[in-house]
């Protein structure tokens, strides 16, 4: 009862905080809900990028991967910093120069208004399959555990789960859909407090357990010392056998293009930097979440890896791992019940937060474009949440399903990832690279895309391995995204260069945003390329 009361006053406090910030926000206007009236600060954008970013998917995934793989896994995290750093440098100064709201408006403008809908559906597609329902069923897995929901249903851990996944979806739901994008970047920086001081605590408790349990009652120390001791090659980020979950390779493949879709063209995150109040801001903003994830293999692997001690490697699934250590460290129904208040505020930030940029995709880019091109902003806002509504019934009705798939959840959510991202990420680095590429080539290089990833990607896979037919050789799957993106690249530039277009591309700037670039921004995007360089180096060091 204690735990339940402090979740739900630290749940309450946070979004009565959010309520008093935003009562008197322009929710109107299509600028003012989707955008936040382009008002936010770094410190919003730099907690809203982490707290989206941030949710039980990825603690309970990536942890479940730091079980099940070691610390290889690390890269999804360290490896996202130098992404980040190119959605500063590159990738922010054009889209703040178009004033753009969506990713597929930025694309409209350069190509055509066709292509802008195409890459809307497909980014709709995304959010609905890839990431809202994966965002809930992990939640729901967490709660139910920490709750012990199960107990309520006499022991039937899956009606416990369904219901728990309807609880989260209507709660997100609530935040995204009459809140708009401002109550979700000040519950995002909020609850990031909250998720800090907790998240940094997992690792820290849990180390002081595993010392007391295995390492001779020397606390800390003792823990981790026993972690350099005992299979150390577990804390070793370099995998070189090509049948590792990560190996070495990709690294420099397909988790470069997949983390850079993520984090410079995926639009439930850009959406936060599309609200800066400068590309000053933004550029602040971005790059101190870029120095943060590299924090993230503390309190995403880490846990994982103790928990594998701790448990001897005996829990059914490794996506368990982090709700097991949980438990186990936080013995304290006060602390209990705060961890899970923060963890609910992370599962709310990217649910809500992708059900935001929903609204924003049809609103913007479909309804006003091909349904009602009068439509006025109140208008386009009140459909925008209509839309909202029917997908988050869609990602609650689609997240059960989840628990039929074999495999780990992060990797199964990643591989379904790779279907869109690779062709997304190929045009928009078209759009700014490339001045006289026509809209018929990205047509031509979609279908290509995705027909080549639907036949490599899911139906040449070696079973219960990471590896994928191709031609005779077996190839990780990360490569496979790889070399589908090579593809799309030449054929969308041999149609470049066969039939050009007339007349190059020259993005105008409408004035929406301050484009004075920080003078600081190349300096600090430096210094986070030589931080993971040293991490590598360092930490390949164990084992």
């Amino acid at each position: 009862m204690t735990t339940l009361l402090i979740f739900l006053l630290f749940t309450g406090t946070v979004g009565f905080v959010t309520w008093r910030a935003t009562r008197k926000d322009d929710h109107d206007s299509a600028t003012g809900y989707f955008l936040a009236g382009r008002s936010l600060t770094w410190i919003v954008v730099a907690g809203s990028l982490l707290l989206t970013n941030l949710s039980t998917e990825q603690l309970v995934g990536l942890n479940g991967g730091g079980y099940s793989n070691g610390m290889q896994v690390m890269a999804w995290e360290v490896w996202s910093s130098i992404a980040i750093v190119l959605m500063a440098l590159v990738f922010l100064p054009r889209y703040l120069r178009g004033g753009v709201r969506t990713v597929s408006e930025f694309l409209a403008n350069r190509f055509s208004r066709g292509v802008g809908t195409l890459v809307s559906i497909m980014l709709l597609l995304s959010l609905l399959t890839n990431l809202l329902p994966f965002v809930i069923y992990s939640g729901g897995l967490f709660m139910r555990d920490v709750f012990e929901v199960e107990r309520l249903f006499g022991g039937n851990e899956n009606a416990a789960l369904v219901v728990t996944i309807i609880a989260l979806g209507i709660a997100g739901s609530i935040y995204a859909i009459f809140g708009g994008l401002k109550a979700v970047a000040v519950s995002d920086t909020l609850n990031g407090i909250g998720l800090l001081i907790g998240g940094l605590l997992v690792p820290i408790l849990g180390l002081q357990l595993l010392g007391e349990r295995l390492g001779g009652g020397g606390g800390i120390m003792a823990g981790f010392r026993y972690l350099t001791e005992n299979k150390p090659e577990m804390l070793n980020p370099v995998a070189m056998d090509e049948k590792a979950n990560i190996p070495f390779s990709t690294l420099f493949t397909g988790m470069l293009l997949i983390t850079t879709y993520y984090w410079c063209t995926n639009q439930a995150i850009v959406q936060r930097t599309f609200g800066s109040r400068s590309l000053a801001e933004g550029q602040k903003g971005v790059l101190f979440a870029a120095l943060m994830k590299l924090l993230g293999p503390f309190y995403l692997v880490l846990p994982g890896i103790i928990a594998w001690h701790l448990f001897s490697g005996n829990l059914e699934n490794g996506d368990l791992a982090y709700g097991a250590l949980v438990l186990e460290v936080f013995q304290s129904p006060l602390m209990l019940g705060f961890f899970a208040a923060v963890i609910f505020g992370a599962i709310l930030s990217s649910f809500n937060s992708g059900l935001n940029s929903a609204t924003t995709l049809f609103s913007v880019d479909i309804y006003k474009n091909l349904i009602n091109r009068d439509a006025s902003e109140e208008r386009m806002v009140k459909v925008g949440k209509i839309f909202g509504i029917c997908v988050a019934i869609g990602a609650i009705a689609v997240a059960p399903l989840i628990s039929k798939a074999s495999g780990g959840l992060f990797d199964l959510m990643k591989n379904l990832a790779m279907l869109y991202n690779i062709p997304l990420l190929a045009l928009v680095l078209l759009a700014i690279f490339s001045k006289r590429t026509p809209a018929f080539a990205v047509y031509v290089g979609v279908i290509v895309g995705i027909v080549f990833y639907t036949w490599f990607g899911f139906f040449q896979q070696v079973p219960d391995t990471g590896l994928r037919k191709f031609f005779g050789y077996e190839l990780n799957w990360l490569h496979i995204g790889a070399i589908n993106f090579a593809l799309i690249m030449v054929i969308m530039l041999t149609i470049r260069y066969i039939r050009p277009r007339p007349e190059p591309y020259e993005q105008s700037h409408t004035g929406d945003v301050d484009i004075t670039p920080w003078k600081w921004a190349k300096p600090c995007g430096i210094g986070v390329l030589v931080l993971i360089a040293a991490m590598y180096l360092l930490m390949s060091r164990f084992g």
